[in-house]
């Protein structure tokens, strides 16, 4: 298969790698609006093609399946060219920007009969993989709570992350997207039917702080920064479960935090920071800690999954286990989360 990167950013080294490893697999051509990084990656992959304009990319007969690690705010607009030009897609999270957006991408799916797959990595990790065994062999009974935490003291990366216009948002959008989904997908993807949220904008980018590094983006400019700091919302499911999540860019707290746990009427887990299970039996609490290589997430163990459940997909070997429609469900959540603030009340859906 020949595969075609859009966007030559810090995440597509985790693509290109992904596809790099696998037999089957060529990366025919590489795109960016960067053009010296875009041959830099195309020299390093050995990429034939290198372009400015991705509808160069796509008018390549060759190319079979494409990732889009682009910004936020373009996800949407070259997924659905991308699959008009008869490629499959992988896009990494958000989907997109809006709901309206999620189904114009949703209907160029069905209108162009590709696969697109939407970059949900922790659902790829090991972890989540043993956990959800147990899950759908009843282990942990009806889930009816769970709790989605990613906080960062100072960790505001800056740049397009830090741009509204560009990424839709901050940490929510950013980082919470990933837990919310993880602990969705764990609870069996539930119907959402209301959010109330909150969003602050308190602290800023804190380019103040000496003497402590944190990741910033290759464009950072501690000058520009119109997204929010925190957020925190609780998510109501038709099954009557929900959800609390809190996540942040910048709070004053002891230290960084990513946790994820789930609770059913048979036992409880938690997947982040280190997976284990816990229940009772004979009258006596017990807590469980399977033996696995890694009871966290393993960032490239879990990419070169993603990637290789992607090649599989696009060979219709395996479904996609986080299609499109899963993409904008994800949507709803996220942009009711932002609205809920914007109103102070909560949003409903049908």
């Amino acid at each position: 298969m020949n595969v075609g990167v859009i966007g030559t950013g810090s995440i597509s080294e985790l693509h290109l790698k992904g596809y790099d490893r696998l037999k089957e697999v060529r990366i025919l051509a590489v795109c960016d609006t960067n053009m010296e990084r875009a041959r830099e990656k195309a020299s390093q992959f050995g990429a034939e093609y290198v372009f400015e304009d991705y509808n160069q990319l796509l008018a390549l007969e060759m190319v079979d399946a494409v990732s889009i690690c682009t910004w936020n705010n373009t996800h949407a607009e070259i997924a659905i060219a991308a699959l008009k030009a008869g490629k499959d897609v992988l896009v990494e999270k958000p989907l997109c920007m809006s709901i309206a957006e999620a189904r114009a991408v949703e209907a160029a799916v069905h209108e162009s009969g590709q696969m697109l797959q939407v970059g949900f990595v922790r659902r790829h990790g090991t972890n989540a993989k043993v956990l959800k065994t147990f899950i759908d062999n009843g282990e942990l009974g009806e889930i009816y709570y769970a709790k989605a935490t990613c906080t960062r003291r100072i960790g505001n990366p800056g740049g397009w992350f830090a741009d509204k216009e560009r990424s839709g948002g901050g940490p929510l959008i950013d980082l919470g997207v990933h837990m919310i989904d993880l602990c969705w997908y764990l609870m069996g993807k539930p119907k959402l039917t209301s959010v109330v949220g909150h969003t602050y904008h308190k602290l800023g980018n804190r380019a103040n702080i000496d003497h402590l590094s944190f990741y910033q983006a290759a464009d950072y400019d501690p000058d520009v920064n119109t997204v929010e700091d925190m957020a925190n919302a609780l998510l109501h499911f038709q099954n009557g479960a929900s959800m609390m999540v809190d996540v942040s860019f910048s709070l004053h707290k002891k230290e960084n935090e990513v946790a994820a746990c789930l609770y059913g009427d048979k036992g409880g887990a938690e997947i982040e920071p280190k997976l284990g299970m816990f229940t009772e039996k004979y009258n006596t609490m017990l807590n469980t800690t399977p033996q696995i290589d890694s009871l966290t997430f393993d960032f490239e163990n879990g990419f070169n999954s993603e990637i290789e459940h992607f090649i599989k997909s696009c060979k219709r070997e395996e479904e996609p286990i986080s299609p499109i429609e899963d993409g904008v469900e994800m949507m709803k959540m996220l942009t009711g989360i932002y609205e809920s603030a914007c109103l102070e009340q909560e949003v409903r859906f049908d």
